[in-house]
């Protein structure tokens, strides 16, 4: 790999992608859908490329001698209009498919997450043989399980493409998952679900990248890879732990899973409905992933990739804590 583009290379992994190729002296392009955006990018020392998702011939220009394409770019949101969702997961993938196939680029690395499982019954130490649902939960799951389909299905002699699916990405400068955690708890609206007592499965950022770089130089084109940090941990101690790095003391109140499931079900109805404003208080979406045990089985992408997870939670934690003012 001498040259690569990427997009969403702005965001929390993307930052640490960028990071990571330029460490092995990889060149690196990046989309860049805003000012700010163009200004980090450059800033990290790659060339950031004013585009959007939309504009194919931009897309096919900035591709032009890349070998590998990182499609990062996403909506990490779990409520939303659909056709905001669409527009993003499924129309940009498919530009981005067909610009990277126009430019020749022999790789396409796409980064998709379990919650395209999202209501499957159990998502208990799921691995890559599980199907996508037929009803996904909201337009998050349903978007980025199509976008998959899409790349899966472009897979051929002149583009080979892969799927990497990460399970809660965590980290230092966290842009994502765990500020949202801290703004409900600090808002005094954060609830334990059946007191947080269950198994989950994590994959640090660091964790992440280096998925994303094993696929780019060994996946198999046209497969799935979930990728974790290893042995699951109980999801209120790990959550906690995130917390304490940020200086908060983790919450006690709880409410059982039948009512937050129950809550959600009620709140999506309504919500359209009185036209409120913002994501609501609780969504089917949120009470399946994080209210339940959700552990995954990445024992194709160690076999395969030859991933390792090389940064244990203990040095993540470790690191996030360092970071703070207080440390």
């Amino acid at each position: 790999m001498k040259r690569a583009f990427v997009t969403g290379g702005s965001g929390f992994l993307g930052r640490h992608l960028i990071a990571n190729l330029l460490k092995q002296n990889i060149e690196v392009r990046a989309l860049a859908r805003s000012p700010e955006a163009f200004g980090r990018i450059e800033a990290m020392g790659a060339h950031a490329v004013t585009g959007d998702l939309d504009d194919v011939q931009t897309l096919q220009s900035a591709m032009e001698g890349c070998n590998v394409v990182f499609h990062g770019a996403a909506i990490v949101r779990d409520w939303g209009a659909a056709s905001e969702f669409e527009g993003v997961h499924i129309r940009g993938t498919s530009n981005m498919l067909q610009a990277a196939a126009a430019a020749k680029s022999s790789r396409f690395v796409h980064v998709s997450t379990e919650a395209v499982l999202a209501g499957t019954a159990s998502l208990r130490n799921t691995d890559e043989h599980v199907p996508l649902p037929e009803r996904p939960l909201g337009p998050y799951a349903t978007t980025k399980g199509k976008a998959e389909t899409l790349v899966l299905s472009a897979n051929g002699e002149g583009l080979t493409t892969v799927v990497v699916r990460p399970r809660f990405v965590w980290g230092k400068n966290d842009t994502s998952l765990l500020p949202q955690i801290v703004e409900s708890v600090r808002a005094g609206t954060f609830r334990w679900i059946d007191g947080g007592r269950y198994l989950t499965s994590a994959t640090h950022v660091e964790n992440v990248c280096e998925a994303l770089m094993l696929a780019a130089e060994r996946g198999r084109g046209g497969e799935i890879y979930f990728v974790t940090d290893g042995t699951p941990v109980e999801f209120r101690a790990f959550v906690s732990d995130l917390l304490r790095t940020q200086g908060i003391t983790p919450p006690t109140r709880s409410v059982p899973r039948w009512l937050a499931w129950s809550s959600a079900i009620v709140v999506e109805s309504l919500w359209p409905i009185l036209r409120a404003k913002g994501a609501p208080p609780a969504t089917r979406m949120a009470v399946k992933m994080l209210g339940e045990e959700v552990t995954i089985n990445d024992a194709k992408a160690r076999a395969e990739l030859g991933y390792t997870s090389h940064i244990t939670r203990e040095q993540g934690l470790a690191e996030m804590f360092a970071a703070q003012p207080h440390a």
